[in-house]
C-alpha cells in the first residue's frame, strides 16, 4: 500500500511538472492533475490539501536535484573564477529542464507563505554554494556578492524563458561576461 501511495504521489508531482511547463500556475488544477494521472479529483485531494503543497513537496523534491547539479558542475570547474563560470552557465543550461521549468512557474505564482519561504531557502542554498569562490576573490562581503550574482543569473533566467529575441548562447554568454566582470570587482 505505502509502495502504491508513493507511485501515485510521484505521478501526480510528475504531472504538476508537466503542467506548470506547459501552461504556468493557471495550468495547475487538481481537475488537470485528475485528469493527467487518471485519478479522481477526491482522490488528488488525499495526498495534497492545496495547490500550494503541491509545489512546496515540488520544491522539495526537485529543487535539490538542481542545486546538486549546479554543485557538481562548480566542483569540476578550477579555480574560483571558473566556479563562478560554472555556477552561471550550469543553471542557465538547466532553464529548458521540466523541473527548473516548474520551479519557475511556481516561483511567479500565487503562492502561500510556506511554500514562499521554501523557495527563498532553496535559492538561499545557490547563493551560499558561491560564497566560497566569490571568497576567494577578494570580496569581503561574499554573501553580497553572491546575492547580486544570483539577480544576473536570474535576469538572464527570465529572458531565456521569455523566449527574448537573443539566442539563449547569447544570453548565457553576455551573462557569464557580466558575472565574471563584476566579481572580479
Amino acid at each position: 500500500m505505502a509502495e502504491h501511495r508513493s507511485m501515485q504521489r510521484a505521478a501526480l508531482l510528475d504531472a504538476a511538472r508537466s503542467l506548470l511547463s506547459e501552461g504556468g500556475t493557471e495550468a495547475l488544477t487538481f481537475p488537470a492533475l485528475a485528469e493527467r494521472t487518471g485519478l479522481a479529483r477526491s482522490s488528488v485531494y488525499e495526498y495534497f490539501r492545496s495547490r500550494a503543497a503541491v509545489v512546496e513537496e515540488l520544491c522539495e523534491v526537485d529543487f535539490p536535484v538542481w542545486a546538486a547539479e549546479v554543485s557538481s558542475a562548480m566542483a569540476a570547474a578550477e579555480g574560483p573564477e571558473g566556479k563562478v563560470e560554472a555556477y552561471v552557465r550550469r543553471q542557465l543550461a538547466l532553464v529548458g529542464d521540466r523541473r527548473h521549468r516548474a520551479v519557475v512557474a511556481i516561483s511567479a505564482g500565487e503562492l502561500d507563505a510556506g511554500a514562499r519561504e521554501k523557495i527563498r531557502a532553496a535559492h538561499g542554498g545557490l547563493v551560499t554554494m558561491i560564497g566560497e569562490a566569490l571568497a576567494a576573490l577578494g570580496h569581503t562581503e561574499p554573501r553580497l556578492a553572491a546575492m547580486l550574482l544570483q539577480g544576473v543569473v536570474d535576469a538572464a533566467v527570465r529572458r531565456i524563458e521569455l523566449g527574448a529575441a537573443e539566442d539563449p548562447a547569447a544570453i548565457t554568454e553576455a551573462a557569464v561576461a557580466m558575472a565574471l566582470r563584476g566579481v572580479r570587482g
